[in-house]
């Protein structure tokens, strides 16, 4: 085995100059390989359509409160590419068109600056609901520009407030304050490229004059602060992140006061009570909590020492908590049983907390809160939607029925297709759930994640249905562990030096997928982005006799320099340090880049990445394409020039990269079946 364990011994480290004209050229050479060998009439079909569900006027705008009584909606379509922030009333949004005030044209705005903004977040100031923050990225990169906003003129402020380009956090504080963390200069980012120090600001007064708050440490990934304007209950909290699973939260109370939990637990405020989320088992008096609780206290009672917590959850074998929201008087929980969702309502009472269930979709539908208004009720925005069920919004108020507003279109045809659910074995014995959809067409897309503790879901894309499941094709998604479907337990059985089980299972999947006759080998694509990228380099270099053909999108690959490359040191804690002997010990196991090998039965590969990407560096895809390249492997590459993580800045350039992907594995895997 190649291994190349020292940056020196790195033939392409060239490719990590994002611009520089030999990078550039060679991007621009393999996107125009892949173009040419792609192109043609299947992948015009195939772009056209996904753009028809992209653009389709008639898809649920999903609405945001901000406690004025408005309903706000970010929308993309043909006419607005980069898109219309904009509101409506109740009324208005019950109708099948409402009447929409637009506040900010992004298409206008580039037109008037010569820019190419994005739309990133807008925070509304609370409770006037005149001023709002708004964060325009470049191209979809993390890094953003914020610039105030008035509401009323709809116009941006002059003289108002304005951060430069910066991974940038921001809060109200009042009208005149804000918290702020950003790029001030030397030593006030940390390793990871997010704020170091928190700083008070105030209208009128130069940015380098703000008054520091909070100082976190270099190796930190971030701090951050945020102010609860909640009537009767304002208060401001800081908090610190050591790293991605363990947090510092500070109450200030004229003066910082640290909340004490566990360091790997998190904690937000609801009115007068303290929610403790804990990530592993904590020890209180004689109570044992164990591992994906969520617990409750008086905040006021919790600061002076008592510790009265209520359970207001606790997993089973089976069951865990996926999230939870807040409305006035009640809590929401999202709970999920073998990857099936239900809701909850808690209210809390003399007795304690009290439950009742919300209704919600199928039975292997996702459920979700959309939004809640917990400034004045006790509403809530709630959705359904399943593989082969569109999306259904419903407003409900707890206790109350459920009022269907909105549906989404039907946007391909479901008969003969059905969903199912099977478990797959593992290597060490463990049972992964895993969905089937579609019909019995054997070209099968298997798609996965496995890390940061997030689950993979069901839902409803038209993307998918136009593109693949219209066409004959079966669609798969692995729950392995490193996700969240079982909670925080299923996400730490792969953190580290376990990260090869989620590669075991998956794999696992991919077999089961084969002894039940769904599928073989040949005729089985995968495809997975980000963290999943990680994962398809993992299934190419460890199990290429499994797969006829994967796609790894905004990838992570090299796992020796990951951590100098962007914001990668904020993931540590997920993977380990490979300047630690120890831990460059098993990552050098299971790293794609530095397990390449000539003359292995690597299937072909679709690399998808974006230049504006400065969370996964592009130069992960680019160095993985070029040394496969060089030991004459089957690769094709495009790198889009913007899009940021996501790959694309607006729909046509998502309807690029959808229809480049399914018609790479469309072709490869059908191909293979003949």
């Amino acid at each position: 085995m190649t291994e190349l364990n020292r940056d020196a011994d790195d033939p392409y480290l060239w490719l990590e100059a994002l611009d520089s004209p030999d990078a550039v050229g060679w991007v621009t050479d393999r996107n125009a390989e892949t173009l040419k060998a792609l192109g043609g009439p299947g992948l015009e079909r195939t772009r056209d359509a996904i753009r028809e569900v992209l653009d389709n006027k008639d898809r649920i705008p999903y609405p945001e409160w901000h406690g004025d009584g408005f309903y706000y909606d970010f929308w993309r379509d043909a006419d607005h590419p980069r898109g219309l922030w904009r509101r409506t009333t109740l009324e208005q949004y019950r109708r099948d068109e409402p009447e929409w005030d637009v506040l900010l044209d992004i298409d206008a705005l580039n037109r008037a600056e010569g820019e190419n903004w994005t739309w990133s977040w807008a925070t509304v100031l609370r409770p006037t609901h005149d001023r709002c923050l708004i964060s325009l990225s470049r191209g979809g990169a993390d890094a953003t520009v914020v610039r105030e906003f008035d509401l009323a003129t709809r116009a941006f402020v002059p003289d108002g407030f304005f951060l430069p380009e910066a991974k940038s956090d921001i809060d109200w504080i009042d009208a005149d304050h804000l918290f702020v963390g950003t790029d001030f200069g030397p030593g006030s980012l940390t390793s990871s490229g997010y704020p170091r120090v928190i700083k008070r600001w105030r209208r009128g007064t130069p940015l380098a004059s703000a008054e520091l708050v909070f100082e976190g440490q270099p190796e930190d990934v971030s701090v951050s602060a945020y102010h609860d304007a909640t009537p009767g209950f304002e208060r401001s909290i800081v908090s610190r992140q050591v790293d991605f699973y363990r947090s510092e939260f500070y109450l200030d109370r004229e003066g910082l006061v640290r909340i004490d939990i566990p360091e790997d637990a998190n904690c937000s405020l609801h009115r007068e009570w303290l929610l403790i989320r804990l990530r592993s088992p904590w020890t209180v008096g004689d109570a044992v909590f164990p591992t994906g609780s969520l617990v409750a206290a008086n905040l006021d009672d919790y600061l002076g020492g008592q510790r009265e917590l209520s359970v207001l959850f606790e997993p089973d074998e089976r069951t865990f908590l996926r999230s939870f929201a807040r409305t006035r008087n009640h809590l929401l929980l999202v709970t999920i049983t073998d990857v099936k969702t239900q809701v909850y309502a808690l209210t809390p009472g003399p007795a304690g907390w009290s439950r009742q269930p919300i209704p919600g979709g199928a039975e292997f539908d996702q459920t979700w809160i959309v939004d809640t208004d917990p400034d004045n009720d006790d509403s809530y925005l709630i959705s359904s939607s399943g593989f082969l069920t569109p999306t259904t919004l419903s407003l409900g108020t707890v206790g109350g029925e459920l009022e269907i507003l909105k549906h989404e279109p039907t946007f391909f045809d479901t008969a003969g297709m059905s969903v199912r659910q099977f478990f797959a074995v593992s290597a060490d014995g463990t049972r992964i759930p895993y969905f089937v959809v579609g019909g019995d067409g054997k070209p099968t897309l298997l798609s996965g994640y496995g890390g940061f503790e997030i689950p993979m879901l069901p839902s409803y894309s038209g993307v998918i249905g136009r593109g693949w499941l219209a066409l004959g094709g079966t669609y798969v998604i692995a729950n392995i562990r490193g996700g969240g479907e079982y909670g925080p337990a299923w996400h730490q059985a792969a953190l580290r030096e376990n990260r090869v089980k989620a590669f075991e299972d998956f794999a696992a999947v991919a077999t089961d997928l084969v002894t039940r006759g769904i599928t073989t080998p040949a005729q089985l694509g995968v495809r997975g982005g980000s963290n999943g990228g990680l994962l398809m380099g993992a299934m190419l270099t460890r199990y290429p006799s499994l797969f006829g053909a994967v796609v790894a999108a905004v990838p992570l690959l090299d796992m020796r320099r990951y951590t100098k490359l962007l914001a990668g040191k904020s993931w540590i804690a997920e993977y380990g340090d490979p300047d630690v002997e120890s831990d460059w010990a098993y990552l050098r196991e299971f790293s794609p880049y530095q397990n390449v090998e000539p003359g292995r039965p690597y299937p072909p590969i679709l690399f998808i990445t974006s230049t504006r990407d400065d969370r996964v560096h592009p130069a992960h895809a680019r160095k993985m394409a070029a040394l496969l390249l060089s030991h004459a492997y089957d690769v094709s590459y495009y790198e889009n020039l913007e899009g940021g993580h996501g790959a694309a800045a607006d729909n046509e350039q998502a309807a690029t990269i959808w229809s480049l992907t399914l018609t790479f594995l469309w072709n490869r895997l059908t191909a293979a079946g003949r």
